[in-house]
Formats: structure tokens, C-alpha cells, sequence
């Protein structure tokens, strides 16, 4: 990261979406994206916000490209952990495995944009990640549909990879007026999988 605060996941999530979802565009959005700040973790808060400017420009492809970012960088996160930790979480009880996972999940919050928030709880088989300040939701203007795909795609991402099975969705934005994004997590064994198609593990960035 640099003095932005922007996570090197994110950036490096953005630009394999991009490439998987609109590859004719790519070469445009490297003018922001270019290898160098990739390769460096050096691409700060004005080219990532001129991206996700652009970005929402791109129609329904916005939240697919946002979606599967989110994808991206839960993968990398869960591959991230030490094998210690991962053994640990496999083997612990259904219901602090639940609880494991969305740490993780909020702490990529945190790593994704320094200048985010998150809190997680869980009740009654219900969880919720509560995101303030998303870096995705920073809007001049109220939208009409939410702008924080990633969030909700990353947490499920990061509970199926960790044996939990649960759905996500999108459940409040701040770029809809709301004071905070909220994703809410149907933490039980009935929960149906996303619709998303999987990506699977995919290999996390070089360093």
C-alpha cells in the first residue's frame, strides 16, 4: 500500500476482472492500471477512482466486473493464509468457523481501502458485514442500484472456501443514501449457492 491506502489486492482484482470480462477495453484502463503500479503497489486513490468512474459507465458490465473482482481478491486472501491458520479453521466447530470467516472478510475490507470500515455480527443464523466509507459507493450523486458488488461477492467468496455454506447479497449502499453499504449473510446449511459461476482458486498476484 501506499500513502492512499489503497490494498494492492484490489487493484490487481480490478485489473484481472477487467481482462476476463472486457478485454477490448483493457488497454484503456491500463492508462490507469499500467504494470508498473501493479507490479509496484503503487497506484493511488485518483487513478483507481477515475477506473471505477469509468467503470460504472460500462452498463451491467459494472457489476459483473465488480463482482468477480471480488472473486479475485477473497481468493487471494484465503490463499494468503498460512497453512496453520487454514488447518485451524477447517477443524474448528460450524459456528466459530462462521465467525473466523467474516473477520477475514471484514479485515479484507480494510486491506482492499485503509480508509474503510467494517463490522461484522451474527445473529439468530444471520450475519452482516456493515462497510462505511466503501470505496466504491464515494458518488457526487445518488445512484439508483448498489455500487458495492464486490463486498458481497468477497464475503461469499471467503465462506465457501472456508466450508461455510452461505448466500450474500447486498442489502443496503451508501451510494443509494444509505449511511453505510451493508451486506447481510445467510449463514445456514439451506442457503443456496451464489449465481455467480465460480471462478475457483485462482493464483494470488506476483510480488
Amino acid at each position: 500500500m501506499r500513502d492512499a491506502g489503497i490494498g494492492r489486492v484490489l487493484v490487481a482484482a480490478l485489473h484481472q476482472s477487467i481482462a476476463d470480462v472486457l478485454p477490448d477495453r483493457l488497454e484503456f484502463y491500463e492508462n490507469w492500471l499500467d504494470a508498473k503500479g501493479l507490479r509496484d503497489g503503487t497506484i493511488g486513490l485518483a487513478p483507481l477512482n477515475a477506473v471505477l468512474s469509468f467503470l460504472r459507465t460500462e452498463g451491467v458490465s459494472y457489476e459483473a466486473v465488480t463482482r468477480r473482482a471480488g472473486q479475485y481478491a477473497a481468493d487471494w486472501t484465503i490463499i494468503e493464509l498460512s497453512p496453520l491458520r487454514r488447518r485451524l479453521i477447517a477443524r474448528s466447530p460450524k459456528f466459530m468457523r462462521r465467525t473466523l470467516a467474516l473477520r477475514i472478510a471484514r479485515r479484507l475490507v480494510h486491506q482492499s481501502y485503509t480508509g474503510s470500515r467494517a463490522s461484522v455480527r451474527i445473529r439468530r443464523g444471520v450475519g452482516a458485514v456493515d462497510i462505511k466509507c466503501s470505496i466504491f459507493c464515494g458518488v457526487r450523486d445518488r445512484t439508483t442500484h448498489p455500487l458495492c458488488y464486490f463486498y458481497a461477492s468477497a464475503v461469499a467468496t471467503i465462506l465457501r472456501h472456508l466450508d461455510v455454506m452461505a448466500s450474500a447479497a447486498v442489502t443496503a449502499c451508501q451510494a443509494e443514501g444509505s449511511p453505510s453499504c451493508q451486506v447481510e449473510v445467510r449463514l445456514d446449511d439451506a442457503a443456496q449457492p451464489s449465481s455467480e459461476d465460480p471462478i475457483g482458486m485462482q493464483g494470488a498476484p506476483a510480488a
